[in-house]
């Protein structure tokens, strides 16, 4: 079963990464992978400050651990699955950046932004809800710049979301 659902990933992952891999999105979609590497999330302590002020010290301490879960699950799953990366698996294919570990599932990215903006809409404000295209896109990025298979993003989206959703 693993093998049919590899040879399904591995041909959408090469009608996204052979379209967009070579035009100009590339660009946008290294700006769109980077902005999910961290830096961004620290950006959570002065909206929940501003926006919900008296539940700032219990919100964030929900946030700290369901960040910790997150990162927890993602390294237990990624260990487990082993799963090898779209160079390494598909011989004619070259990633446009480096990857920061070996194995591809889940997109740790995609489970980071997902918590983000799950965690921002159900624990603070529904505003954010149109935060879930960036989160979206932070997962075809990672497609595009030939590091995960879309399989990946899928299961790291879901982990995520899970965990946000738990935490709450």
């Amino acid at each position: 079963m693993f093998e049919t659902i590899q040879a399904a990933d591995s041909k959408l992952f090469l009608s996204v990464f052979s379209k967009y891999s070579i035009s100009s999105l590339s660009k946008t979609a290294r700006l769109i992978s980077w902005s999910a590497d961290g830096w961004l999330y620290f950006l959570l302590v002065p909206i929940i400050f501003l926006i919900k002020p008296q539940q700032t010290n219990e919100i964030l301490l929900l946030a700290i651990l369901g960040f910790a879960g997150e990162r927890l699950i993602y390294f237990m799953l990624k260990s487990s699955f082993k799963r090898r990366r779209p160079p390494e698996y598909l011989d004619s294919i070259e990633s446009l950046i480096t990857a920061s570990d070996e194995f591809s599932l889940p997109s740790g990215h995609t489970s980071a932004a997902f918590f983000f903006v799950t965690f921002l809409c159900v624990g603070i404000s529904p505003l954010f809800i149109p935060m879930f295209l960036w989160a979206m896109a932070v997962g075809l990025s990672r497609v595009i710049l030939g590091v995960h298979f879309p399989g990946d993003i899928l299961a790291g989206a879901a982990v995520g979301s899970m965990l946000a959703l738990t935490v709450i």
